[in-house]
This record gives C-alpha cells, structure tokens and sequence, in this order.
C-alpha cells in the first residue's frame, strides 16, 4: 500500500469503563455518540482485556505481549526492563512514516521513555500537529471514567485531591439515573451507597460518549472522517465491587468498536457486524499493523483479527496493589474458568485505595454485621482452587460450576486450554517478585525457570491436594528457589484445615532459607500449624529489615492473615513499615496497626494519600 494511501489511526481509550452502552444492550446508557459509531463499524461483544487493571493492561496493548510474559509487567506499578528486541505500535508505525501521538496517558508499567516512542506524548497531542499529508495514529485517553470517578466528595482520599482537581477544573460526576433503577447485582448487597456508585459512573460514561462524539466531530471538520480506522476500547473493564483487579466479567470484559473507512473494504466484518467470538485487546495492535500494511512483528501474542477470530481469551492477575493473588482466566464463547493459585486467601482483601468508594465499604460493613445472603457472602471466604460459570445463564458469575459433573468436560477442557497458555506465554506470574529470573529474556535462559515443575506444584496446592505433603516438603529441599517457593505455598494452601503437623519439622527448616520468597510462605504455613513464634518472629524480621519493598509487602500479608494476639509483640516492625512512605507497603501496614489495636471500621483512613502525595 502506497504511504499517501495508507489509512490513519484515531484511537480512543476510556480508563476503566465497562460496555456500559447501548449498543452493548444496556438499557440504562446514554451513548449516541458510541451507538451511532458502532453502527457504522464492527461491535467485538465479548472482547477481554488481558488483566483487570490499568498497569499490566496498557502494557500489553503498548506491545502485544502478554505483560505475565515479562514480569513485573503483570504487577501493578512496576517498571520493568525493556530489552533491545522489545518494539512498541507506535515506533513501528513511526518506522513507515506516521505521525504518533498519545494524549496523554502512559502508564505502561514498564521502562518506555514516552518521549521517545511517540513524536508527541501530551495533553496537546493531536493529529493537528502532524507534517503535512504525513498518516497519523493518534491516541486519545479519557482519564475522567477512572475508579475514582465514584469516591464520595467526602472520602479522605478526594478531600485531599480537592485543590488539584479545582485546577483542573474537575468537578464530581452527579448520578446520572434514578438510584431505584439501578439493577444491582446479585453479588453485592442492595445498598444506597452501592446504588449510589453505579448511578454516578453512568455520568462517567455519558461524558467519556461526549468526548468521543467531540473527536469524531474534529475528525469529520478536518475532512479525515473518510480515510481514518477509528478504534474505541477501554484498558480493562469497570470499577465497581468485584470488578476492576478481578477476573470476572465485570473486571475484563471491555468495549471494543472497529470502524474502518469504505475503501479498505469489510476486513473485519459488514457495517453494523457484532463479533461474539472471545478476543483478547493484545489483538488491537497487530490487527492495526495488518490493516495499515505493515509486518506484525513474532512476539506479539495474537493474530490480527483481520486473518482469524480466537476461540478463547485468557487474562491474568497477580500482585493488585497491596495484596497478593495470583489467579488465571480462560473465557470461550459460553464459558469463563478461573484457576486461583492463592487458595489460602479470600477472594476480597481490604484494598486501601479502592475502599474510598463508598460501595466496597457498604459492602464490607453489611459482611462484618452478618446481613450478607450466601451469594454475596461467599467472596470474603478464601478462593476456590477452581471457578466455572456459564456466562449465558450466569451472567453475574455467582454458581461456581467447578466439580459439577455434568459440567466436568468442560471444566477439563478449559482447564487443559489455560495451562497450555501459561507455558505458551512462559507465565512469569509464578516468579517471586524481586526474583533475578524475572523478564522475558531472564526467564527464558536454560535452566533459569522450571515452569512446568513449578505449574505442578501450584496446581496441586490450588486443588489443595492433601497428598501432595511429601512432595511440597521435597520440593523445600530443591536446588531453584521458586521451587522451593511453590513448595511452600502449597503447605500454606493446605493449612491448617488438613493434618499436616509432620509438615512442621521442614517448615522449620524453610523459614531459615536465605531467599524471603521462601522463608515468607513457610512461615505462614508453620504459624498456622503450630503457633510456632519463631514463624512470627521471621515474619517480622522481614517486614522490619528486609532490603526489599516486595519481600517486606510479602511478609506484612502474612501477618494480616495470622493470629492478631502473636503478632501484636512485633508492633514495632508493623509501625515502621507504616511509616516508610512506599504506598503500597505502608497502606498494608497501617490497616494491619487498625486490626492490632482493635479499631478497625470500613471507614478507617488507610489510604493516606498526604503521605503518599509528601513522600512523592
């Protein structure tokens, strides 16, 4: 294709903004602007994002690498290495001649220098700017749909944000639609305040409809409107409880709208078109590169949607902010099958930052009052190993069809499917996070990571497999940490709800190894087992001294999750890790200082965002 033919690129992202759309069925959204487009373009209805949250999501749209491929990629805020080979969209494009602009967004979680990847990365970035008759990709993010679009005006964390919001000129979003129109999930308790969010995230969505219906206009004034692929997604799916850092619908389930100009004909299907097979949003950059003519590069992880449609889409969660959860998702056309490789914990952890929305501490105070049917109850009980739903006559994901045997092919079937992705990708996911192997190439050299003897394990501690005892406390003994690792998790897995006492005499051995991936999860598991206070003091230890953020994040869960009245002699370590600025560890730690001096409420300030802002 001759470079004065080439089609440009207009791409509009909203941040964590569900298909809460018309033309996606919702019967509440006020959305011309998005409906219209969708009318003229192709409607993906069951596209996923790679991870439920910003971070590891736009590092994955940047690349087309699934981030657990390169870890810390997969973890939230974290800056991984960029190695020589790693390309991006915007530089390929660069290469044959567009014009890139980003406006203005990066937060990529990893070490691209924005200035360099795109000629303009700002919030002017505009295809206004571009050399004459150059062809451009212009990407324009809509930041106000955020999460924090529905923390009350009152909440500690937007009372402190108020002078920078004033100017900017933001101003809260107001509910948007009647709070008895509200359809209020079966997961989450009838609650004003959970109403409450969801009315005023409906205003989120209106505004992020104005913004794209201002773009389109731009683009039709300046006589492009006929010449331009215009895309419309969203990093990850939305914000309300058991959404956004969870693998459900609600979580990865995103907006995708392809509309391509006449002349390139229907490469992805008729004006109007709704695509319902499971597509991944890793797809978009390859899918662009093949629509402009240009060679999609070998790493990139999906096919372009223009050669073949997927029969599944896989997403991955791993460290969320202050907690840790490592979980895996394959969802097909009627099916959505979730691994969680954390048994040992809830599904629902305290989480500072998102509890300023008024919804999550509704809910957490109905659970601790005891008014919580089973359906909304069963998300503060530790995970399942395994989760099935059928999405057609489940859509709210609330019957765990896991072990039903008429279901049991299917759950066999994904199953199989998600650990060949995990080895396809060489998941990272299972990689301590201060681990030297961690990163596509590191992971990748002879020897360094033995991921299907460690998927072995993790498995076997997710299905909390009572015979597995002898072959965790061998695997304490290994020659590779990140075996010894799993080895111990998958004793904590265990613990303590199967006799696993004779585990203690290995365990005692582990929490002296010299690498705190280890030392911290076999702590836990012998605390749990025995009481034994050399596991609360190692714990502690590491919390107080450790050199690293991540060992010291790992070790201040672990204390969370064990008996208050054992840990309240280490006061000290928790106090100091409250106090160290980091905001992911010092949150941890301050709600952990709430539970040990028994004044713990939803309304707790955790999130302190002025230490955070000052420590900045």
């Amino acid at each position: 294709m001759d470079s004065d033919k080439r089609p440009n690129v207009l791409w509009i992202v909203s941040e964590d903004c569900p298909p809460w759309f018309g033309c996606y069925g919702d019967r509440l959204a006020v959305t011309p602007a998005i409906d219209a487009l969708a009318d003229r373009g192709v409607v993906f209805t069951a596209a996923s994002s790679p991870a439920p949250v910003c971070a590891p999501s736009r590092f994955g749209l940047l690349t087309g690498i699934a981030p657990e491929s390169h870890s810390p990629a997969d973890r939230m805020r974290a800056a991984a290495p960029v190695p020589d080979w790693m390309t991006t969209y915007p530089e390929l494009f660069r290469d044959a001649g567009y014009y890139c602009t980003n406006n203005a967004k990066t937060d990529y979680n990893a070490a691209f220098d924005p200035d360099e990847i795109w000629a303009e990365s700002s919030a002017t970035a505009h295809w206004r700017n571009r050399p004459d008759g150059a062809p451009f990709v212009a990407v324009f993010n809509f930041d106000a749909s955020h999460e924090s679009s529905v923390f009350d005006e009152e909440s500690p964390f937007m009372t402190a944000l108020a002078p920078f919001l004033a100017q900017m000129d933001r101003k809260p979003f107001p509910p948007a639609v009647p709070l008895d129109a509200v359809e209020v999930p079966p997961y989450l308790p009838d609650d004003p305040a959970v109403r409450r969010d969801f009315s005023v995230y409906y205003s989120a969505v209106a505004a992020y409809d104005a913004f794209v219906a201002d773009l389109l206009a731009q683009l039709a004034e300046d006589g492009l409107a006929d010449d331009t692929i215009i895309l419309l997604t969203s990093d990850h799916g939305g914000v309300m409880p058991r959404s956004k850092r969870f693998l459900y619908e609600e979580g990865v389930h995103v907006p995708l709208v392809i509309a391509t100009p006449e002349r390139l004909g229907s490469p992805l299907g008729a004006p109007g078109a709704r695509i319902t097979s499971p597509v991944s949003t890793l797809a978009i950059a390859p899918t662009l590169l093949d629509l402009a003519g240009l060679d999609v590069p070998a790493r990139m992880g999906a096919e372009p949607l223009t050669r073949a449609l997927p029969t599944h889409a896989y997403s991955a969660r791993n460290r969320m902010d202050e907690r840790y959860q490592l979980a895996r998702t394959v969802r097909s056309g009627r099916y959505r099958y979730i691994r969680n490789y954390t048994p040992h914990r809830p599904h629902l952890q305290h989480q500072a930052f998102a509890w300023n929305a008024a919804g999550y501490r509704a809910w957490e105070r109905a659970h601790l009052d005891g008014r919580l049917d089973a359906a909304q109850e069963r998300w503060w009980q530790p995970a399942p190993g395994a989760e099935l739903y059928d999405l057609e006559s489940d859509p709210h994901e609330v019957v765990n069809l896991a072990g039903s045997t008429a279901h049991a092919d299917i759950e066999s079937e994904l199953r199989s499917a998600l650990r060949t992705h995990i080895l396809a990708v060489h998941d990272n996911g299972f990689l301590a996070e201060d681990s030297p192997t961690q990163g596509w190439d590191e992971s990748r050299a002879p020897g360094a990571y033995p991921l299907e003897r460690v998927l072995a394990l993790a498995d076997r501690g997710a299905d909390r497999d009572a015979s597995a005892v002898e072959d965790f406390l061998a695997a304490l003994e290994d020659q590779d940490p990140t075996v010894r690792r799993w080895g111990a998790i998958g004793l904590l897995a265990l613990s303590p709800d199967h006799v696993v006492a004779p585990a203690a005499e290995g365990l005692r051995r582990a929490i002296e190894d010299p690498d705190a991936s280890v030392a911290t999860p076999a702590a836990e598991a012998l605390a749990r087992i025995t009481g034994d206070d050399a596991a609360y003091r190692t714990l502690s230890g590491i919390l107080r001294d450790h050199d690293s953020v991540w060992s010291r994040l790992e070790a201040a869960n672990a204390l969370t999750f064990l008996e208050l009245d054992r840990v309240r002699p280490y006061r000290d370590a928790v106090e100091t890790a409250a106090g160290c600025g980091h905001e992911y560890l010092g949150s941890a730690a301050r709600y952990l200082l709430f539970q040990l001096d028994g004044t713990y409420t939803p309304d707790s300030v955790v999130f302190d965002v002025r230490a955070i802002l000052s420590a900045r």
